[in-house]
């Protein structure tokens, strides 16, 4: 038993992935799903990137819900294949990019900087959520 435990981690661990960088227009025109893990009051006052994928962890007070996370995560996005992650400034996507590569063995890629970064540098646009 312990040696299939350790087989599945390591092999887990094969397909896991965490990188860390900024939002780039090849990023934007790769198609790469790009998860909007803030809250909704933040995606009412900012609005979201183009095609980006609402999908709360940490709500207002700090708390959160794994499950239903998964749950909606693995609803609206192939998990199988590499997909961003992007919330206000980078910390909290920071660590929950960390737990899913390495606890799920996601190909996460955390964009650094966050919508600050996407929407004050870049200047990208943002869209309304549709409700």
């Amino acid at each position: 038993m312990k040696k299939i435990i350790v087989l599945l981690i390591f092999t887990l661990s094969l397909f896991a992935e965490y990188k860390s960088e900024y939002i780039t227009k090849e990023l934007l025109d790769s198609n790469i799903p790009i998860v909007d893990i803030r809250t909704p009051p933040e995606w009412q006052q900012t609005g979201l990137l183009k095609g980006a994928i609402p999908i709360m962890f940490f709500d207002t007070r700090g708390g959160y819900n794994i499950n239903r996370f998964l749950q909606e995560l693995n609803a609206k996005v192939d998990t199988t294949k590499p997909f961003a992650i992007i919330c206000h400034t980078g910390s909290r996507t920071s660590l929950v990019g960390h737990w899913m590569a390495e606890k799920l063995g996601y190909k996460v890629i955390s964009l650094k900087g966050g919508m600050d970064y996407a929407t004050k540098v870049l200047k990208l646009p943002t869209y309304p959520l549709k409700q």
